[in-house]
C-alpha cells in the first residue's frame, strides 16, 4: 500500500517518516505540506520510498492507491484537513491533539464514522511493554479495587522549546502543556486503570516568564467512575535542561497506581524502563514485592519497534482486522478531560466530564 504524510516542518514529521520507511507494508509515500521551504528541501533530498512531494492535497486524495494518512500539523488547521482526508476514503492516524477543543475533535470523529474510515491518534505509550503489563496487572485484579492514581510529568522549560512557535499560542494550539504532553498521561491513566475520569478540579497557570498565552503548568485532581481518586502534575519546569545543559535529563516522571491489595509504581528521568509491583494476592505470596526491567527495542521508527507495531495494528484495523490501538474516541475523551480542567481553573469549581 501507499501512505500520505502531512506536513514537513512540524513536530514529529521526521519520526513518522522513519516509521513509514521501516514498515514493509508501505511501498510508497506521498508528502503534502504548506511550508514551501520544507517541501523544497524534501524534493532535493533522496528519502527512501518517497514518490511525490506536493502542496496540492487534492492531487493525492484522489489517488486510489493511498490507503491511509499520518498527519502532524498546526492544531487549529487539523479539523478541516482531517475531515477532507476521511471523506476522500483514506484512513487517518492523527498526531495529537486532534483539535483545539473537544467539539473540534468530535467533528473529526463523526466525519470518520460517517465515512466508515478508521481514525487513530498517536498515543504510542499504549505499546510500551511496561505500560501494557501494568494495564494487564490491573485488569487481572492483582491490585484489587483501585484507591488512587498519582502522576507527574515535568519536562524542559518553555525557553528551550521555541516560545514564539505555534505550540504556545492559544489561537493556534488551544491549550499548552495539557494538550501537547499532558494528554499522553491522561490517556495512559485511562488505559492502565480500565476506568474513566468523571470529574476534574484543576489549577493551570502560565509561569515560565515567556510571552505565551497558554498554560505551561497544570495540576489536576480527579475522580474515576469506580470511586478512585487521582492527581496529575504536568509542567514545563526543568531549568537544568535544554541547550545550556545538553547532558541533563529532559523529563522527570512518576506514575503510582494504588489498590486495596497492592500497588504499581515507576519514576524516571527519561523513558521509564523499570517498574515496581507489590501485591497481597495469594498467587504472589512467595514474593509479594517484585521488580521488572524492560529493554525497549529500537528502530528508526517513531517509538522504535513498539512504534512500528502501533502503526501496523492501525493498518490492520483499516483492513478490517481489529480496532485502532488508540482511536478518535480516545482522543475525544482526553479532549473532554482537558476542556474540563481548563474550565475548572477558570471558574474555581469542580467540573463533570461527559463519559464515552
Amino acid at each position: 500500500m501507499k501512505a500520505l504524510l502531512l506536513s514537513p516542518g512540524n513536530a514529529h514529521f521526521e519520526g513518522h517518516l522513519g516509521t513509514l520507511q521501516e514498515l514493509p507494508e508501505v511501498e510508497g509515500i506521498f508528502i503534502w505540506g504548506e511550508d514551501q521551504s520544507a517541501l523544497e528541501d524534501l524534493q532535493k533530498s533522496d528519502e527512501r520510498k518517497v514518490e511525490g512531494v506536493t502542496g496540492d492535497l487534492d492531487e493525492i486524495l484522489v489517488r486510489d492507491d493511498v490507503f491511509f494518512a499520518i498527519a502532524t500539523m498546526r492544531t487549529d488547521l487539523k479539523p478541516d484537513t482531517f475531515v477532507r482526508i476521511l471523506e476522500s476514503g483514506k484512513h487517518l492516524m492523527a498526531e495529537k491533539p486532534v483539535g483545539r477543543t473537544a467539539p473540534d475533535v468530535q467533528r473529526v470523529v463523526e466525519a470518520a464514522e460517517r465515512a466508515g474510515m478508521q481514525l487513530g491518534v498517536c498515543y504510542q505509550n499504549r505499546y510500551n511493554p511496561m505500560i501494557r503489563e501494568a494495564r494487564d496487572f490491573v485488569g487481572q485484579g492483582l491490585l484489587g479495587p483501585l484507591m488512587s492514581i498519582e502522576m507527574r510529568m515535568l519536562t524542559t522549560q518553555v525557553q528551550y522549546r521555541n516560545p514564539d512557535g505555534w505550540l504556545f499560542s492559544h489561537e493556534y494550539a488551544g491549550s499548552g502543556i495539557l494538550a501537547w504532553l499532558g494528554c499522553h498521561y491522561i490517556d495512559m491513566l485511562r488505559y492502565i486503570s480500565h476506568d474513566e475520569i468523571v470529574s476534574v478540579s484543576a489549577e493551570v497557570a502560565t509561569r515560565s516568564g515567556e510571552d505565551i498565552d497558554v498554560e505551561d503548568i497544570a495540576t489536576l485532581s480527579f475522580r474515576l467512575r469506580s470511586g478512585a481518586v487521582g492527581s496529575l502534575h504536568a509542567g514545563y519546569t526543568l531549568a537544568l535542561s535544554g541547550s545550556k545543559y545538553p547532558n541533563q535529563p529532559s523529563y522527570d516522571t512518576y506514575v503510582g497506581v494504588n489498590g486495596q491489595n497492592g500497588r504499581i509504581h515507576w519514576g524516571s528521568p527519561g523513558v521509564a524502563e523499570h517498574m515496581s509491583v507489590e501485591s497481597t494476592q495469594g498467587s504472589w505470596a512467595s514474593a509479594p514485592q517484585r521488580e521488572f526491567d524492560y529493554t525497549l527495542a529500537q528502530s528508526p521508527a517513531y517509538g522504535g519497534i513498539a512504534g512500528e507495531e502501533f502503526i501496523r495494528d492501525f493498518i490492520r484495523a483499516g483492513q478490517g482486522e481489529g480496532t485502532p490501538p488508540a482511536s478518535g474516541r480516545d482522543a475525544l475523551q482526553v479532549a473532554r478531560i482537558i476542556d474540563a480542567a481548563l474550565e475548572s481553573s477558570q471558574t474555581g469549581r469542580r467540573v463533570e466530564v461527559e463519559l464515552p
